[in-house]
This record gives structure tokens, C-alpha cells and sequence, in this order.
């Protein structure tokens, strides 16, 4: 089995600061794709920012140049680090990984059960 772990998320004021983590554990061979989504109140899903193995980076245009994603060099694991925090940022942020197990052939889809962040006065 595989689980990841959000943390980090809190409430923090209008230009305020905070830094998610992901952490994977389970039987994990190797990870493609490390990626944070967001669902905001009555709206889609979306892309936050997403990291290859290959350390290319991608980011939702909303959050592009105020949001940097990471990956930690001992562990399978991600940071979020948000600056500039404004009200429109307040969500549900999920950790999303493309992984392989070990003894599978297939690359499957892991989701983390979501970590909230409130930006407000």
C-alpha cells in the first residue's frame, strides 16, 4: 500500500507565508510526477505546481511566481512554499503522485486526503 501525508496548512493573513509538505510511504520503486492540486469552494479542481523527475517544473497561472514546489533529497517527499498568500489561495490542497510499486508494471495515481489553508483577516 501506498499513503501520502499532507502538512503545513493552517491560517495565515492576507501576504502571510506557509510551507506544505507531502510525504509517500509504502512500497514505492520509483515516482514519475510529484504534484499539488487545489479545490476552492464552488470551484474546479486545479493545478498548483508540479515537479518531473527530470526537475522540470510547471505551475497554474494563478499562483506563478508566488509558489515554488520542491523535492526533498532523502525521502519521497514535496514542499509547497507559498508566499504572498491572498484570500483566492484558500483551499484544500491535495498531493497528487504518478508512481510505480515494487513487483508492478504499471504507474498508478496516488492521491493525499488534502491539507486546508485559510487566508483571511
Amino acid at each position: 500500500q501506498v499513503q501520502l501525508v499532507e502538512s503545513g496548512g493552517g491560517l495565515v493573513q492576507p501576504g502571510g507565508s506557509l510551507r506544505l509538505s507531502c510525504a509517500a510511504s509504502g512500497s514505492i520503486f520509483s515516482i514519475n510526477v510529484m504534484a499539488w492540486y487545489r479545490r476552492a469552494p464552488g470551484k474546479e479542481r486545479e493545478l498548483v505546481a508540479a515537479i518531473t523527475t527530470d526537475g522540470r517544473t510547471d505551475y497554474g497561472d494563478s499562483v506563478k511566481g508566488r509558489f515554488t514546489i520542491s523535492r526533498a533529497n532523502a525521502k519521497n517527499t514535496i514542499h509547497l512554499q507559498m508566499n504572498n498568500l491572498a484570500p483566492d489561495d484558500t483551499a484544500i490542497y491535495y498531493c497528487n503522485f504518478l508512481l510505480k510499486r515494487y513487483n508492478m508494471d504499471s504507474i498508478r495515481e496516488y492521491w493525499g486526503q488534502g491539507t486546508q489553508v485559510t487566508v483571511s483577516s
